[in-house]
C-alpha cells in the first residue's frame, strides 16, 4: 500500500489544528482539499482515520498513521536542514523542526524551564508543550500526538526509548495559622488538588483512613503553591516551589513524597530529537 505524503500531511494538520478548517489554513489549501485527502487516505487503508468531533481526534488506525506521519515529518525536516547546509547561502522551506512534547505542570514550572531557555537559543526548532500529568503523558506518545514525554513510567511505550530523569520531590505544606485554626488535626484541614487526575493528597489521607473534608481545585503549579501560602488548604508542593517561610510549616505526620520521572521518546536517529533528549536529561539531573 502506497500512502501519499499529502494524505499524511493532511492527517497531521487536522489533529494538530483540531479542525479541517484549521488544517486548510496551516497547509494553505482549501478545506475541500483537506477533506478529499483524508477521504483518499481512509479509502487507501479501508478504515476511518479521524473521528469528526470538535476537535477532531484520531481513531486507533489513525493513531498508527499519525505516529508515522509525525516521524516522517521529523526526518524530512532533518533532511531539508542537511540539504540547506550542503548548499551555502540556501535556506530550504521546512527547516524549522517541530518538537511536540508532553510535560507535567510541576516539571514545567521548575526544572523544565532550563529546557525552554536552551531551545530558545537554537533558533531552528518549534517547541509545542502539552501539559499532562506524568501518570498519563505516555498516552500522548502512544497516540502519536507527541514525540517525547516526561512520564512516571519506566515501561517503554512501543517504539520508544526510556531515560531516567530522577525524582520530583513533593513537600507537605500548610499555612501555620490554618493549622492552628484546625486544632492541629489533619482531618480538619481543607485539601488542595491540582485537577481531577491528581490523587497525591487523597492517597496520603487514605493511608491514615481519612477523606478530604473540603477539597479546592487549583489547576496551576504556581497557583497551587500560592494557594498553600494563602492558607486555602494543605497540599503536596513541588520542592522547587516550596519556599518555606515563617507563615508555612510542614504537615506533621506526613512525609515527603518522591515521584520518579522518566523521559520517553521515539527511537529515531535525528539530530533534533537527540539534542532535545540531551537537554531534557541534563536539565533534570541538574535538579538533583
Amino acid at each position: 500500500m502506497k500512502l501519499r505524503d499529502e494524505w499524511l500531511e493532511a492527517l497531521l494538520a487536522c489533529v494538530d489544528e483540531g479542525t479541517f478548517d484549521g488544517a486548510s489554513a496551516a497547509l494553505r489549501v482549501s478545506p475541500s482539499a483537506i477533506s478529499q485527502r483524508i477521504k483518499a487516505l481512509e479509502q487507501a487503508v479501508g478504515q476511518v482515520v479521524l473521528v469528526r468531533t470538535s476537535p477532531v481526534r484520531a481513531t486507533a488506525v489513525g493513531e498508527v498513521l499519525l505516529r508515522g506521519a509525525r516521524q516522517r515529518a521529523l526526518v524530512d525536516a532533518e533532511l531539508q536542514r542537511a540539504l540547506g547546509s550542503a548548499v551555502p547561502g540556501r535556506t530550504l522551506p521546512g527547516d524549522v523542526v517541530d518538537l511536540p512534547v508532553a510535560v507535567n505542570a510541576d516539571s514545567l514550572a521548575t526544572w523544565f524551564v532550563e529546557v525552554l531557555t536552551t531551545v530558545a537559543e537554537w533558533g531552528d526548532a518549534r517547541l509545542r508543550v502539552f501539559v499532562e500529568d506524568q501518570d498519563h503523558s505516555a498516552r500522548l506518545l502512544r497516540e502519536g500526538a507527541v514525540l517525547g514525554a516526561v512520564t512516571a513510567s519506566s515501561a517503554a511505550v512501543q517504539g520508544c526509548s526510556v531515560s531516567e530523569l530522577g525524582v520530583m520531590r513533593y513537600v507537605p505544606l500548610v499555612r501555620r495559622d490554618l493549622w492552628e485554626r484546625c486544632s492541629g488535626r489533619l482531618a480538619e484541614l481543607p485539601t488542595l488538588r491540582f485537577n481531577d487526575r491528581d490523587d497525591l493528597q487523597r492517597r496520603i489521607l487514605a493511608d491514615v483512613g481519612l477523606e478530604p473534608r473540603v477539597e479546592h481545585v487549583i489547576p496551576s503549579a504556581e497557583g497551587f503553591a500560592a494557594a498553600v501560602r494563602a492558607g486555602l488548604g494543605w497540599g503536596m508542593v513541588p520542592e522547587g516551589l516550596a519556599d518555606e517561610d515563617d507563615h508555612l510549616r510542614r504537615v506533621p505526620g506526613v512525609g515527603d513524597l518522591d515521584v520518579p520521572l522518566f523521559w520517553q521518546c521515539w527511537r529515531l536517529e535525528t539530530r533534533a530529537l537527540a539534542r532535545l533528549t540531551d537537554e531534557v536529561t541534563s536539565a533534570a539531573h541538574r535538579l538533583r
